[in-house]
């Protein structure tokens, strides 16, 4: 059988399948060569293509929430937004002392501790709180300086979420009636962690109130636990390299027992120069809780929204719980 459409017909539909089918390719090669330039579209990114991260740590959906509710990470976020307030915050600056009075004030029996050896012009002090206790005293701590950047650098994860996370487990375990044998628990907020300026030794130029705590302080503590990067979407803190293991593995129960087991893999990652290592140099267990693998370490765009509050919820309730309760 043929067809009943008249030869001239037929042509005619030819040619308009031709024009289509080059139409077609032509589209197709515009969209190939707008997505090389731009950018692929993230399937599951959750964001757009600026968010894009690996699977593991995609959205803040990979943060599971915590069972219990001992820790305010509303609050939390509100310590976050009042340091980001003071904008750029490096050591020895006039807004950082300001602010530096505000964080005091905020921690139980707080006080300051001047950073011996630091510039009289503008000099340096940690933000000390505590919670009375016996035996060796347990150390939780984070770094509340910026990196001083020539454009500005709020350091929304480096460190203010570490310092926030301080704050609030200090507000929570000052509520909680511990064990009469319970250590005493410290909260430091050190100066100094940045380097004034850049360096080719970061261990000798900074960190210096960390260096200096534990020149101090070094026969009274028994364990101290830095939180540096705890903030930041689909949150993940592997070990860090140097951080002690048996310490680690008590954080990890800790964490498995609230809830959050998962933001805490067994896995190990590179070890790092970070205010514990003054601590372990002193052969004081120590562990650094830093998601190293965040993409805007260390840039101007560490700013609020790449912050997550079921991430700083997760490592606050995982403090508090490993806290609440040492022995």
């Amino acid at each position: 059988m043929v067809s009943s459409e008249p030869e001239e017909g037929r042509g005619r539909l030819s040619v308009r399948l031709l024009v289509v089918a080059l139409v077609a390719q032509l589209v197709l090669f515009g969209g190939l060569i707008f997505f090389a330039v731009n950018g692929f579209p993230c399937i599951g990114c959750g964001g757009g293509h600026d968010d894009a991260r690996p699977a593991a740590t995609s959205a803040a959906a990979t943060v599971p929430p915590a069972r219990t509710s001992r820790f305010d990470g509303r609050r939390a976020l509100r310590t976050v937004r009042l340091q980001l307030s003071y904008g750029q915050r490096p050591a020895g600056s006039p807004q950082l002392r300001r602010l530096a009075e505000k964080l005091r004030r905020m921690l139980p029996r707080g006080r300051f501790e001047p950073v011996p050896g630091s510039n009289p012009a503008r000099p340096l002090r940690n933000v000390v709180g505590s919670l009375p206790g016996r035996g060796p005293v347990v150390v939780l701590g984070a770094h509340y300086d910026s990196e001083y950047h020539p454009k500005g650098f709020v350091g929304a994860n480096d460190s203010a979420a570490g310092t926030a996370v301080v704050i609030e487990a200090a507000r929570a375990l000052s509520r909680m009636k511990r064990p009469r044998d319970a250590p005493e628990i410290r909260f430091v907020l050190f100066d100094g962690e940045e380097e004034p300026k850049p360096t080719d030794n970061f261990y000798r130029d900074a960190l210096r109130g960390s260096k200096a705590y534990v020149q101090a302080h070094a026969e009274e503590v028994g364990a101290m636990v830095l939180l540096d990067y705890v903030g930041n979407k689909g949150l993940r803190l592997p070990r860090e390299g140097s951080s002690t293991a048996s310490l680690w593995a008590r954080v990890r129960a800790a964490a498995k027992r609230v809830g959050v087991g998962a933001v805490f893999p067994d896995a190990t990652e590179t070890a790092i120069f970070d205010d514990h290592t003054p601590f372990l140099r002193a052969g004081i267990p120590a562990v650094d809780l830093i998601d190293w693998s965040y993409r805007y370490r260390d840039t101007v765009r560490d700013t609020y929204d790449k912050l997550d509050g079921r991430s700083i919820d997760a490592v606050g309730e995982t403090v508090v719980e490993l806290l609440r309760g040492w022995r």
